[in-house]
């Protein structure tokens, strides 16, 4: 993600995960209150993984506080418990902003709460949630939110770029192998993603997974083809006015896949380490500024096209600066802006939001194992 806090940074450009977080905001709760609930540690370890940096990096902190902050004065207990915050992403996340701001954060929280304010600590983990990031049975609660559609790799080999001709992720025009190495990848991912945190979760620990689906079985039916096949759209006009080589363009693609419930679960229920307590989707308009029900058209295309492309930009540009050089950058995000508008006069899109509450499987846990939890 852009860094910093300027006109093109994540900060400035995360209207769409704010929303996420809002639509996930009762299951988060709900998954809070059950491991609390289930456990009533002293201690709490509580990570958001692929917590990017800007004005939603710590609102999962706060909703986090307010929920142990009720039901602790509900219950009646004297005890404050302890909640360790972790912040991961990869390492170059833009930690220093978000530690910058936390600052800010203690403060307001402080004069809202005073005496009610549960204590808590932050530190910033760097490294990928594709692998081991803390010690077996020490974290009580995950949350990931606008992250897992991210894998860990572009698919390997001549099933993964080159077949893919002009596209950038999985789109209509994508053969049947790119299709298959781009869920296999995902299956990989998601697996090794499930495997890492039941190893690192307590007894009686929650995560809460939100990100981008699809609602049809075929992996191009998902609207992320339409959402990025704008883009590849914008940087095929930039190789037809010679300012980046075609070759560039049909070897580059996107580590992003929107998966379907059913691929999802499956996976889930292969690997048999968690329960799934709640499953829902959600819909959003591609603008997160636009709140209209209307289906036929969006509210404004032009402005529409102006706030997508600034979110698109916010998540890809890295990448693409890496792949063709930060000199085209302002020419195809104008070509981008100009593509939305044409497509949302065609059919209102939008985005299909998964949030996914599971539970680790408790049948192989010890009891020992429950009392080393509480006490961590």
């Amino acid at each position: 993600m852009v860094g910093g806090a300027g006109e093109t940074s994540y900060a400035s450009n995360s209207k769409f995960p704010e929303k996420v977080l809002h639509m996930a905001k009762p299951i988060l709760e709900e998954a809070i209150r059950g491991v609390y609930m289930s456990l009533l540690p002293e201690r709490m370890a509580v990570v958001d993984l692929g917590c990017s940096s800007g004005p939603n990096t710590l609102k999962v902190v706060s909703e986090v506080l307010d929920v142990i902050g009720k039901l602790r004065r509900s219950l009646g207990r004297q005890e404050m418990p302890e909640i360790l915050f972790f912040l991961n992403d990869l390492p170059g996340n833009d930690f220093n902003h978000v530690f910058r701001s936390l600052g800010d954060y203690r403060r307001k929280v402080e004069e809202e709460k005073g005496n009610l304010l549960v204590p808590y600590y932050v530190v910033g983990v760097p490294g990928s949630f594709y692998g081991r990031l803390f010690p077996c049975q020490s974290v009580h609660f995950f949350n990931a939110s606008c992250c897992l559609n991210w894998l860990s790799q572009v698919p390997d080999g001549e099933q993964g770029v080159l077949l893919n001709n002009k596209n950038i992720c999985v789109a209509e025009t994508s053969p049947v192998e790119v299709v298959k190495a781009y869920q296999d990848q995902h299956q990989r991912d998601l697996s090794e993603f499930l495997r890492c945190r039941h190893a690192e979760l307590s007894y009686g620990g929650r995560m809460v997974l939100s990100f981008l689906g699809r609602k049809g079985s075929y992996p191009p039916s998902g609207d992320m083809g339409y959402f990025f096949g704008l883009l590849a759209e914008a940087l095929s006009a930039l190789v037809s006015q010679g300012i980046i080589e075609e070759e560039k363009l049909v070897t580059f693609n996107l580590p992003l896949y929107s998966p379907s419930m059913e691929e999802v679960k499956a996976v889930i229920h292969r690997e048999d380490l968690f329960d799934i307590e709640q499953a829902q989707i959600f819909e959003a308009n591609w603008d997160p500024f636009d709140g209209s029900d209307d289906d036929s058209a969006a509210f404004d295309s032009i402005v529409s096209g102006k706030n997508v492309a600034g979110n698109v930009r916010a998540v890809v540009q890295s990448l693409i600066a890496e792949h063709f050089g930060d000199a085209i950058l302002d020419e195809l995000f104008s070509i981008y802006e100009a593509n939305v508008p044409r497509h949302l006069l065609q059919r209102k899109s939008k985005h299909y939001v998964f949030v996914i509450s599971l539970k680790k499987k408790e049948e192989e846990e010890a009891d020992g194992d429950a009392a080393a939890a509480a006490a961590w």
